[in-house]
């Protein structure tokens, strides 16, 4: 070989190691300078993570601490394919890669055996499909196929955490989970129509759960890191994180034990009579805090998709009702407070006709005949010419002032939301009847929470109230960080007015259209009220609305209780109020006396009627 060919090989051997060099630096500087930001954006993208941790939900409580709504933590199990030790070939001697996926093979059947599934079905999902993908999305998986296997097969959800603790023990290759929670309520469907629910969403429907969401749902805390390529978190690179915030609990004022007595009730009422529906209410005067509100239909909260159409209906607050007689406290109210009468002052209730402002206007039916009557005693025997005539006393503008007063044409505010406005037009809207109709409860229509919060006013001494259905709000180490205080509307009629009246209803169950349905020693003050229904226009004769709406003792009350039924079928008789809900409201007032220890008072009613010139 000469001497000049060996140069030219050596110089050919030269230019070619330069070449390449050159070509490594030239694709150097494409990676490290042309194409640095798109490369640099596609590795975050495979190694960057960000993980969220859920926040719990707050609980629900009841005023002495039980538990209405809560959530559950639960795991969802899932096999990740791409940590797989066969998709990762991390064992390339065979002998021990069988030994292992024998091993791993019997560790998937106590899986099986953990979630109760058929071992065949949890073998599938550690053999994921295969699915095709588009070629720049090629490679994800470390080969140049147009394939990848699903990363994501889920096996179970709802896994308890004692259960999961036992598969995670396990250290089976390729399985993941996700903690979630899932909102439970462990009273079913107690107390239905205020807590409210959760859809499958995880969005709050109705009730505390929509209204107080703002306190229950927490926020989420998340952590930013890289992860290996089995899908690890490398800790090390953690640059972020957020800690997560769960929920704060409420409290609500209602009691779970009287919810029972009143939901009990009511199960009882619609066995008997299958009503439209019916609502019953609870709460402490003083405060205006609902002990219970209950409503049939009802729904279980676990199973609201299977409710019937209009069961999650909040009737106390959506559904309007002539008040009828319940709505005389107004009449006789005004005009003790006004100084227009006293409980002595008698009135001819025996006339169907009487003069008014120049005019002869027709007095409505009674339906016992009447003759001269005492304040007392129109309360106590319900006469509807007597209440007619005390709002004529009144005058249209005063008595219509003294309405709106006992919350009667608005809203309670009632925090749970959903309420509708009653009717209550103004004199101008008047006809030449409706001075003499409207005190009996007639041309006027009111939600059943308004009609209890009316009598609420008579008994907490004249103050008419908002209904309390929260009471505080604790953070997730059970401090309270806000308590809710009694909110006073307007008040109404004075304190010794309120006394008078209160004593003045006395007279209903003993002496009056409840006879019989007192309870000794305990002073039950009460309006019964049974009000025709405006079927087709019409007021009908065979479709009522009962009513009893009262409280105890009515020298110190404690308790105000309604009872309101749309509807209910009498085989045989009429719906009346002392029928359907004096019985019903009997029952409750007896079963609260024990529950709560009310003690009894000195029997003055019957003292207090006979002074006042009433029946004794």
């Amino acid at each position: 070989m000469s001497k000049g060919f060996a140069n030219q090989r050596l110089t050919l051997l030269s230019l070619g190691v330069v070449a390449c060099f050159m070509a490594v630096g030239v694709r150097l500087v494409y990676l490290h300078v042309i194409d640095r930001d798109e490369l640099l954006r596609f590795v975050d993208k495979a190694r960057r993570q960000i993980v969220i941790e859920h926040a719990r939900r707050g609980t629900i409580l009841d005023a002495r601490g039980n538990l209405l709504a809560t959530s559950r933590s639960e795991m969802t199990v899932a096999v990740d394919a791409w940590a797989l030790d066969e998709y990762l070939q991390a064992d390339k001697n065979p002998a021990k890669r069988a030994r292992h996926a024998a091993e791993q093979q019997a560790k998937r059947a106590q899986l099986a055996a953990l979630l109760r599934l058929p071992v065949a079905e949890v073998e599938k999902a550690f053999v994921p499909a295969l699915r095709r993908i588009k070629p720049e999305a090629d490679r994800r998986d470390g080969r140049v196929d147009g394939l990848t296997k699903d990363r994501w097969v889920k096996l179970c959800e709802g896994v308890d955490e004692p259960t999961y603790d036992r598969i995670e023990a396990l250290n089976i290759r390729g399985l993941t989970a996700e903690r979630v929670y899932r909102r439970v309520y462990p009273g079913n469907g107690l107390a239905a129509h205020l807590i409210g629910y959760l859809n499958k969403e995880g969005t709050p429907v109705t009730g505390a759960e929509s209204h107080f969401d703002l306190y229950l749902r927490g926020s989420d805390g998340w952590i930013e890191s890289e992860k290996d390529g089995a899908r690890r978190e490398m800790a090390q690179f953690r640059t972020r994180e957020i800690p997560v915030q769960d929920g704060n609990d409420v409290v609500l004022t209602i009691d779970s034990v009287v919810q029972h007595i009143i939901e009990d009730e009511l199960k009882d009422i619609a066995a008997k009579y299958s009503p439209n529906f019916a609502t019953i209410i609870a709460s402490d005067p003083q405060t205006g805090a609902i002990l219970g509100l209950a409503n049939y239909p009802s729904f279980d909260l676990n199973n609201y998709s299977k409710a019937p159409l209009g069961a999650d209906k909040n009737r106390a607050v959506t559904d309007r009702v002539e008040p009828g007689s319940t709505f005389k406290i107004v009449a006789v109210g005004a005009a003790l407070n006004e100084g227009l009468v006293t409980p002595r002052s008698t009135y001819d209730c025996g006339n169907a006709t009487i003069d008014y402002k120049g005019r002869t206007i027709k007095l409505p039916k009674e339906d016992e005949p009447f003759g001269i009557l005492s304040v007392a005693d129109i309360v106590a025997h319900s006469s509807n010419r007597g209440a007619a005539q005390l709002a004529m006393g009144l005058g249209e503008q005063r008595f219509y002032e003294y309405a709106r007063k006992f919350g009667f044409g608005q809203t309670t505010a009632f925090p749970l939301g959903g309420e509708v406005r009653g009717t209550l037009a103004p004199p101008g809207r008047w006809d030449g009847l409706t001075i003499s109709r409207m005190p009996m409860g007639h041309s006027v229509d009111a939600t059943p929470l308004q009609i209890h919060m009316a009598m609420s006013t008579v008994a907490n001494g004249g103050a008419l109230l908002r209904p309390q259905i929260i009471r505080e709000i604790r953070d997730a180490r059970g401090q309270v960080i806000r308590a809710f205080a009694p909110e006073k509307r307007e008040q109404v009629i004075g304190r010794a007015t309120a006394a008078t009246l209160a004593q003045l209803l006395t007279g209903v169950v003993r002496v009056g259209t409840a006879k019989g349905f007192d309870i000794e020693g305990f002073e039950v003050a009460g309006k019964t009220g049974t009000t025709q229904k405006i079927i087709d226009g019409k007021y009908s004769t065979s479709h009522h609305v009962a009513s009893f709406v009262g409280f105890f003792p009515a020298s110190r009350p404690q308790v105000v209780l309604s009872v309101i039924v749309d509807d209910a079928k009498v085989p045989g008789g009429t719906a009346y109020g002392r029928v359907v809900a004096a019985p019903a409201f009997k029952r409750i007032a007896e079963q609260l006396i024990q529950y709560l220890d009310i003690k009894p008072v000195q029997p003055a009613a019957r003292n207090f009627l006979a002074m006042t010139g009433g029946v004794p």
